[in-house]
């Protein structure tokens, strides 16, 4: 008898263990949420450190490609990311093309400011020099192909310009940069305006050769004497590339920093959708080749881990996300503009 319990005592703690076991086989383990995401590569250097910091304070694993603005909005209207990056917004027809698509709309959530920069290699000149519209437009239209040019000789006085050829180098790939840059021009040149025009990632360049995304461009600058490009303002910064002041519409030539690029967007009306151009603005201040840049986010999410991991990442973003951005030469967010966008998160379904 004392046999058959003692037998009977260790079945019962061989059961109590195997249960246990099972339990903790089968308890729910906190699985890492994936989510992928291209586009933009004006922002990408704050997006890939938001993207690694927000991994150590969430369960959010987040794999973002910087392929430029065009490809960003290409990929989440074919569903193949969670969400893309444009740093010139959607227009109305791409919209629709989404709607058609996907069956559902697309949302904009402006992340941070930054500026496009006119940034050039004159080996021999070390002092910063000015541009105005008028002169940018003419270089990037192939009138004035030489860095001795008159035009850009009398708004540099002071300054030995070389005899020396103007090698334009543009983006060869879709690019948000794009559009901020040639929307600018647009607005202060009627020849760019009739003739080039702007495109929402793309247009038809009279001169130059193309450089892919930001670093693209930054490169060939940087390799060839005589060059010129437009780049995102960390792009110039990180590789010591000089950039140039730009009249404003003001008058005033400034240069692009954190102040001016604020100023910029300071006045400027923001609309329901978030979709405005902050180019050529009236401050005085302000930093005339300035823009918001864009998260892309689809309207409706069907997987409620994936729906709450962006939901949850948007509201880091626009709040604790900010306070690290200056340290990358951009701008913080104005703060009517996060306060809409708090309750735009909400249309996220």
């Amino acid at each position: 008898m004392k046999l058959l319990d003692s037998l009977k005592c260790s079945t019962d703690k061989f059961a109590v263990a195997l249960g246990l076991s099972a339990i903790a086989i089968a308890a729910p383990v906190s699985a890492q949420v994936s989510l992928t995401a291209a586009g933009a590569t004006f922002p990408a250097p704050i997006y890939q450190k938001w993207f690694n910091d927000y991994q150590s304070v969430a369960e959010v694993q987040i794999n973002y490609q910087p392929i430029g603005s065009g490809g960003g909005i290409k990929n989440v209207t074919e569903g193949v990311v969670d969400f893309g990056a444009s740093d010139g917004p959607m227009s109305d027809d791409q919209i629709k093309a989404f709607k058609e698509k996907r069956g559902f709309g697309i949302l904009h959530f402006p992340t941070v400011l930054g500026a496009v920069v006119p940034t050039y290699n004159l080996p021999g000149v070390n002092q910063e020099l000015n541009f105005t519209p008028e002169v940018l437009a003419n270089i990037f239209l192939g009138k004035i192909t030489n860095w001795n040019d008159p035009a850009i000789d009398k708004i540099n006085s002071g300054v030995k310009l070389p005899n020396l050829k103007i090698f334009v180098v543009h983006r060869s790939d879709g690019s948000g940069t794009t559009y901020c840059f040639t929307d600018y021009l647009a607005k202060v040149s009627p020849e760019w305006a009739s003739k080039v025009g702007k495109a929402n990632t793309s247009v038809q360049w009279p001169v130059g050769i193309g450089g892919a995304k930001n670093d693209g461009v930054t490169a060939n600058v940087k390799q060839q004497p005589g060059a010129i490009g437009y780049v995102e303002l960390i792009y110039a910064v990180k590789n010591k590339l000089p950039y140039g002041k730009m009249r404003n519409k003001a008058g005033q030539f400034i240069k692009a920093d954190l102040t001016s690029v604020s100023a910029a967007a300071a006045g400027v009306p923001m609309p329901a959708d978030f979709r405005v151009s902050i180019t050529d603005a009236a401050g005085k201040a302000a930093y005339p080749i300035s823009t918001f840049t864009w998260l892309l986010i689809p309207e409706k999410i069907s997987d409620p881990s994936k729906k709450k991991a962006i939901v949850d990442f948007l509201k880091w973003a626009i709040t604790k996300g900010q306070d690290e951005v200056e340290s990358l030469d951009y701008a913080k967010l104005p703060a009517p503009v996060v306060a809409k966008e708090k309750n735009a998160i909400g249309l996220v379904k």
